[in-house]
C-alpha cells in the first residue's frame, strides 16, 4: 500500500496543500481539483474543518486524500477515521511516525537538516517532506542534501509557486512538491471553483510540458 501511494504521487507531481475553514467548500474544491487534472490533495489539521473535509473528499472514491501538519497521534486517528490514505508532519514528531509505521500508514515526516534524513532513514523511511522549502535554500539546498543521500526521495513544500516548481522536478530525487497556490482559500473564497481548476490545469500542462513529469 505504502509504496503504491508514492507511487501514484509520483506519477502526479504535484500535491495540493489545502487548508479548509469551512467543510462545505470541500467537495466543490475536491471537485475542482479532479477537473484541474489533480485528483489528490493534502488537507490540513490547521483547521476544526479538517476531518470534515477528508471525510467529504474521500467519499468522492477518485480523489487521493492525505492529512497535513499532524503533530498528535489522536490527529492520526481521527485523519484515519475520516479516510485519509497517508499521513505528513511538518517535522520530525517520534510519536507519529513511530505510530504510522507500526501499522504500515504511509508518512511522510518533514525534514530540515541531514541530521533529520539520518533519523527517517534509521527508521526505514525512503520518502520525507523537505521543508519549508524555500526558506531552506530552495532547490540549491536541496540539491546538496541530496547529494548525501540519493537513496531518499523528497516531496518539498513550502513557499513553493508556479515559477520555481521546475526547478524541484527536474531533480530525480524528488518524487512530488506540495504547493498550497493550487488550493489556496483566495481563489474560492467568492465561489469560484473554477479559478482552482485554471490553476491546477495550468501547473499540469506547465509540468507536462516541460517533461516533468
Amino acid at each position: 500500500m505504502t509504496l503504491a501511494l508514492f507511487d501514484r504521487l509520483e506519477q502526479l507531481r504535484l500535491i495540493p496543500i489545502v487548508t479548509i475553514d469551512d467543510a462545505r467548500h470541500a467537495e466543490p474544491l475536491a471537485d475542482a481539483l479532479v477537473r484541474g487534472g489533480l485528483p489528490c490533495a493534502e488537507v490540513t489539521f490547521r483547521t476544526d474543518a479538517a476531518a470534515r473535509a477528508i471525510r467529504a473528499m474521500t467519499q468522492r472514491g477518485n480523489l487521493l486524500v492525505g492529512a497535513g501538519t499532524v503533530l498528535l497521534v489522536d490527529q492520526v486517528k481521527v485523519a484515519l477515521d475520516a479516510g485519509a490514505q497517508f499521513v505528513v508532519t511538518p517535522g520530525l514528531h517520534p510519536k507519529v511516525v513511530n505510530y504510522c509505521l507500526e501499522r504500515s500508514i504511509p508518512i511522510a515526516p518533514g525534514v530540515a537538516t541531514a541530521t533529520d534524513i539520518a533519523w527517517a532513514l534509521d527508521r526505514g523511511l525512503r520518502v520525507v517532506k523537505f521543508f519549508p522549502a524555500e526558506a531552506l535554500g530552495g532547490s540549491r539546498g536541496l540539491k546538496a542534501l541530496c547529494a548525501a543521500y540519493p537513496m531518499m526521495r523528497f516531496i518539498p513544500t513550502g513557499g513553493i509557486h508556479l515559477s520555481c516548481v521546475r526547478e524541484y522536478l527536474r531533480m530525480p530525487e524528488v518524487l512530488a512538491c506540495g504547493g498550497s497556490w493550487l488550493a489556496s482559500a483566495d481563489l474560492y473564497a467568492s465561489g469560484d471553483y473554477d479559478a482552482v481548476a485554471r490553476v491546477v490545469r495550468e501547473a499540469v500542462s506547465l509540468v507536462r510540458h516541460d517533461g516533468a513529469s
